[in-house]
């Protein structure tokens, strides 16, 4: 587990084998069944995640009480409420494991004290969070240019692995489609 956070650390920034080490220490682990909700609304979120393996999706529920899909992370990727996160205030969104799930977890307070005591981690989630910003301008563009066909043929040509991996009625929702018309241009999109 901590080879894997390290390795994906050193994707962004150098670290040392020590620094790496001490990185970790700031980390628990946690193991979480599929449809477990590691957040609820109106909760504060404590935690940001790191997944080892399996899938996470943050969600809301709408005003005629249908969940809306907004994220989903998978191996390496990192997921949170930020808003709450940050701001140690109640938040608008749920968590929940899509499949068994392995993570690492850092609650608020020692990520501030890991930013403190190891400086360049700053840059690192900065690069983490850009990346995460301009996939999240990305899809907003998407949905506002592309037709609900192109969205998909987008997201199943960019993530492949997501296509399999997700049950049709979450990505549906993460496209904002109704699982039926998502079947629909599956069915005509077949490959």
């Amino acid at each position: 587990m901590q080879n894997q956070l390290a390795a994906h650390i050193r994707r962004f920034i150098d670290i040392t084998d020590e620094e790496a080490f001490q990185i970790h220490t700031f980390f628990e682990s946690e193991k979480v069944k599929k449809k477990v909700n590691l957040l609820h609304t109106p909760e504060v979120c404590k935690h940001n995640y790191f997944v080892l393996k399996g899938c996470l999706r943050l969600f809301f529920i709408d005003d005629k009480g249908v969940e809306q899909t907004t994220q989903f992370a998978i191996e390496n990727w990192w997921l949170s409420d930020y808003m709450s996160f940050q701001n140690q205030l109640p938040g608008d969104f749920y968590i929940q494991a899509v499949e068994h799930t392995e993570l690492l977890r850092i609650s608020y307070t020692a990520q501030e004290k890991l930013l403190t005591e190891v400086p360049k981690m700053e840059r690192y989630f900065r690069l983490v969070y850009q990346k995460a910003a301009a996939a999240a301008q990305l899809r907003s563009k998407y949905q506002h240019t592309f037709s609900k066909e192109e969205q998909f043929l987008n997201f199943r040509n960019k993530f492949p692995e997501f296509i399999q991996r997700i049950p049709q009625y979450l990505l549906a929702s993460y496209l904002g489609f109704t699982p039926e018309y998502l079947s629909e241009i599956r069915k005509k999109n077949i490959s």
